[in-house]
């Protein structure tokens, strides 16, 4: 596979959602990182420019935080996408339907007191270019929502929990476990952008563990993967900038070729100098003595 093909991270933490991206992807090699043993898959994403390092990361904000960092860093994305399934928050969430974060809300920051919890709410946006993708691409087939990001599987809507979201992040529409890892890895990263794509699976609430026996799981996963394609196939790798070009093919009067070393000498036509310079005159004539 040509190491020049842009490439795209997809990042999930549980195995259905591993297999409900890779079914979308052909010409799949597996690599193993040369120090940590971490496993990924690349493969081609059919008509789009994009090669896509996936990999399966497990559950929790602390694993995802970390191994983001290591995907960043491995493959030197674009861009991360985070695929997977997550339990509804408002009734108007239907399970199944896909929820793409504009925020991502860490909900378990805040100082315990005599009068109670008092939140410490950090916050991450969604990257600016991969959200207008997704609109452009997802237009009436996905809801453009906040999310709340905790490690831990919401699965009774009385809790007090359930209370501090409703009040505390009251915009958030779905919860999930893994989302403000890799926003916050990304961020630190400051160079590529995230976006969290989640395929609802429940309604964080009793009724969890039926929604779940039902096939709910799968077929949220199936759908997140199927819009996070359809973002893929609207987006287009960034143009590398002019520094970044074959220099070999640019002429020596271009602007993107820097200093040439010709053997005994450097060419520097077209490129810029800065410090301190002492050029030295030499007479080539073939009695002039020079170079004696």
């Amino acid at each position: 596979m040509p190491e020049t093909q842009s490439t795209m991270a997809v990042l999930t933490a549980l195995p259905l959602e591993h297999e409900a991206v890779l079914a979308h992807l052909t010409d799949v090699e597996k690599l193993t990182h040369p120090r940590y043993g971490t496993r990924a898959r690349r493969g081609r994403l059919p008509g789009t420019p994009w090669q896509v390092a996936l990999v399966d990361m497990g559950e929790g904000t602390l694993t995802a935080a970390a191994l983001t960092e290591r995907v960043l860093s491995w493959f030197e994305p674009e861009a991360v996408l985070f695929v997977g399934v997550a339990g509804g928050l408002k009734d108007d969430i239907e399970i199944g339907d896909v929820v793409v974060a504009t925020k991502v809300y860490a909900i378990h920051g805040g100082k315990q007191t005599p009068d109670g919890f008092l939140g410490r709410p950090e916050a991450w946006h969604a990257s600016h270019c991969l959200e207008q993708a997704a609109r452009e691409a997802l237009r009436g087939q996905a809801h453009f929502e906040p999310i709340a990001v905790g490690d831990v599987v919401l699965a009774d809507g009385a809790s007090e929990l359930a209370a501090r979201i409703r009040t505390s992040y009251n915009d958030a529409v779905a919860i999930e476990m893994e989302g403000s890892g890799v926003a916050h890895a990304v961020h630190l990263a400051g160079e590529a952008g995230a976006l969290i794509i989640r395929g609802i699976s429940d309604k964080a609430d009793a009724d969890k563990s039926r929604a779940d026996s039902g096939g709910s799981q799968p077929r949220a996963a199936a759908n997140a993967a199927a819009a996070a394609v359809a973002v893929l196939h609207e987006l287009a790798p960034r143009q590398r900038p002019p520094q970044d070009a074959d220099l070999d093919s640019a002429p020596p009067e271009s602007p993107v070729r820097g200093p040439s070393y010709g053997g005994d000498h450097f060419d520097f036509r077209g490129s810029t100098f800065n410090g301190a310079f002492t050029a030295k005159s030499v007479d080539h004539r073939p009695d002039s003595g020079a170079g004696r």
